[in-house]
């Protein structure tokens, strides 16, 4: 029931409150608390649920990372769940199980397509929100990870020299293993890696095991270029450039045919044919006789023979062609013979008389006849003055090679140069190999001299000026000169009418490629699987390429400078040698014949090895530098323990700091390269 007398007095409460106003203000201020309170708990237990929600985030954005930098280029459950493990260490790392004292966290991560994802939840009780109906909280999180590649160029400089067909373990010495691969060869851990690289990287399944297949869906999309150049003593290059790259004429150690003037024969004053000598030959038996004439009255035998006609030959008057000719110089005269035959019968008559009847027949029989004629001719010899073939004059000889160029960027494979026997122009065959440009004489490289144009990264070549261009290595142009009676080596001419040996040892190497896509990994497959390893080494050629294939401002700045976008670009060149400089005086290199052309070394002096060793170390080591003030990162892996301290050294100079590695075998090789395309990766939060 309604209490109206309870109202009333509250009324009338009120109504005493509203005409007595002492003390108002106190039972205002009191009443304002319940509000107030209300603000002042939200807030702190709002401040309390934004620290916990964003530690937790931390915790879980840290996890995801710490789990997709564990997975790497594998795949999430390998190593029995070392990526979860790894993600779930991290995050209870970074936020304690009763932090801001919050409870019953839970926690998850999972992957997809290469991107790990998180979902991280904690309760947390409200402290003054309590007296106000609200109770407990549950703070969720959620967190993704993935690896982004930006966009970017690799260059793999690689050596291939003979070494790589060696073991990649084990201490006895090893030169090329007689050109054949070992079951467990270097060359074989380097296609190993670098495949696997790609996996990493490019997110594409390679015909290797690389232990793990790339996400499904995880294939980059980014600007992703590779390119080649496998090196030892020579690199190929030749090939990709445009023609104009090239010069039209260069110098070879080679070899000039001589002439001298001769009355040379050039023709014969032909003579009277004549009959030398005719016989005949019977062909085939008699034929049977038969009687031809019959006579009567005649009175003797003698009679019956006086009747016989004469025997004779009958020819058939037509001559066969000549055969069986010949002809000899006698009295510096030529006589020439020759022989034909004509067919023809034999008619050879007898008598038979019968006196009783004083008959006389007349009989016949006959033979096919041959006639054989030999005829001869006295010719006169016709001569004339001309130049003829003396003598090889071995020495450098400059050739037009122009003949290699088909247009554009296209390519004959030989050229016909006046070097075949006698001078006779004779197809010699281009591999791709080049001979590099104008250099100079010094062993100081610091900095690079400027006229030192195969050192410098960027140099276009200017067509006519032979100094800034290339030439082909020719191997069947070249001959390295000797004489006496121990065949000692000289710069000096050399003449001789023989063809003498060579005197040089030659290797190119497989064709270096250009950046470009690699979406198909069959191609890449295929391309790694085709290196073969042979050659000395060199390493300066094959970072000097490398540099030069790689470089935005360089020979190839169009096509490397950005992206088809306009975007910019990461560059990284990753180099792998397996050995220390090998050099020898003996050697075709790109600067030529190093005994004969010492196009870097002394002119006054042969080089020594020792002196090339110098000179490709200290050009190596200057090329590094150079790389790396282009902001172009710069890997350098040593493979194998074959490699001197010395080396180990430059090698580690050479690389962008803390971007050296040695691997001891094939297995530390790949986690090498795995290391690098996982540091090249960019390992960033997607949310």
């Amino acid at each position: 029931m309604f209490d109206r007398t309870r109202t009333k007095s509250a009324r009338s409460f009120l109504q005493e409150l509203r005409s007595n106003t002492a003390g108002n203000t106190l039972a205002m201020a009191a009443m304002a608390l319940f509000p107030l309170a209300a603000m002042i708990g939200g807030g702190v237990d709002v401040s309390r649920i934004y620290l916990v929600q964003t530690r937790l985030q931390q915790a879980c954005d840290a996890g995801a990372l710490a789990g997709r930098r564990q997975m790497a280029g594998g795949y999430w459950a390998a190593n029995n769940n070392a990526a979860n493990t790894a993600a779930l260490n991290m995050f209870r790392a970074n936020f304690d199980t009763n932090a801001y004292s919050s409870y019953d966290n839970t926690v998850a991560f999972s992957e997809n397509a290469g991107t790990v994802t998180g979902t991280a939840t904690v309760k947390l009780d409200m402290a003054v929100m309590q007296m106000f109906g609200y109770g407990t909280k549950d703070v969720t999180v959620v967190c993704d990870a993935s690896m982004a590649i930006p966009n970017t160029d690799v260059m793999f400089v690689l050596d291939t020299t003979g070494s790589m067909n060696c073991p990649d373990t084990g201490t006895s010495y090893c030169s090329n293993n007689g050109n054949n691969e070992a079951s467990n060869a270097r060359i074989r851990g380097l296609r190993s890696a670098v495949k696997c690289f790609y996996e990493t990287l490019a997110k594409r399944d390679s015909d290797e095991d690389c232990g793990s297949t790339p996400s499904s869906g995880s294939e980059n999309t980014a600007h992703l270029r590779f390119g080649f150049v496998p090196y030892s003593t020579n690199v190929n290059v030749g090939k990709l450039l445009p023609n104009d790259f090239l010069a039209d004429n260069w110098t070879y150690q080679s070899r000039e045919a001589m002439t001298r003037l001769e009355n040379v024969l050039v023709d014969y004053q032909a003579g009277t044919p004549y009959v030398y000598d005719s016989t005949f030959y019977y062909d085939g038996g008699w034929s049977g006789r038969s009687t031809v004439e019959t006579h009567y009255n005649v009175r003797n035998s003698n009679e019956c023979n006086s009747l016989q006609p004469d025997d004779y030959d009958e020819m058939s008057g037509n001559e066969s062609g000549r055969f069986w000719e010949d002809s000899w110089m006698s009295g510096g005269e030529q006589i020439s013979r020759w022989y034909t035959d004509e067919t023809g019968t034999r008619y050879d008559y007898s008598t038979q008389y019968s006196s009783r009847q004083d008959r006389c027949r007349i009989r016949l029989r006959t033979r096919s006849l041959l006639q054989r004629r030999e005829y001869r001719q006295v010719n006169t010899p016709v001569y004339e003055q001309q130049q003829v073939f003396s003598h090889y004059d071995y020495k450098p000889v400059t050739f037009d090679i122009s003949g290699l160029k088909a247009g554009g960027s296209t390519w004959n494979d030989s050229v016909d140069l006046p070097v075949g026997d006698q001078g006779l122009d004779t197809g010699v065959s281009w591999d791709g190999c080049i001979e590099e440009r104008k250099t100079v004489r010094t062993n100081n490289f610091d900095p690079i001299p400027t006229n030192a144009y195969d050192l410098d990264i960027d140099r276009m070549p200017t067509p006519g000026n032979p100094d800034t261009q290339w030439g082909p290595v020719l191997e069947d142009a070249v001959w390295g000169r000797y004489d006496g009676y121990y065949n000692s080596r000289t710069t000096s001419t050399v003449s001789s009418s023989y063809n003498l040996s060579r005197n040089f040892n030659y290797f190119c190497a497989n064709e270096a490629r250009k950046l470009q896509r690699w979406d198909t990994p069959a191609d890449f497959d295929s391309y790694l699987d085709s290196l073969d390893a042979i050659g000395s080494t060199y390493h300066d050629i094959g970072l000097i390429w490398g540099a030069r294939l790689l470089s935005p401002t360089g020979i190839f700045a169009s096509e490397n400078a950005t992206t088809a976008n306009g975007g910019a670009i990461d560059r990284h060149l990753i180099f792998m040698t397996d050995g220390d400089t090998v050099t020898s005086n003996d050697i075709y290199s790109a600067y030529g014949v190093e005994w004969y052309d010492r196009r870097r070394t002394s002119t006054s002096s042969a080089p020594s090895n020792n002196d090339l060793t110098t000179q490709v170390n200290k050009r190596f080591l200057a090329m590094c530098k150079a790389i790396k003030n282009k902001n172009i990162t710069l890997w350098v892996v040593s493979f194998g323990n074959g490699v001197s301290s010395s080396s180990i050294t430059n090698l580690q100079n050479c690389a962008t700091p803390g971007k050296f590695y040695n691997a001891a075998n094939s297995a530390q090789l790949l986690d090498n390269f795995r290391t690098i395309a996982n540091d090249i990766s960019q390992l960033r939060l997607t949310d």
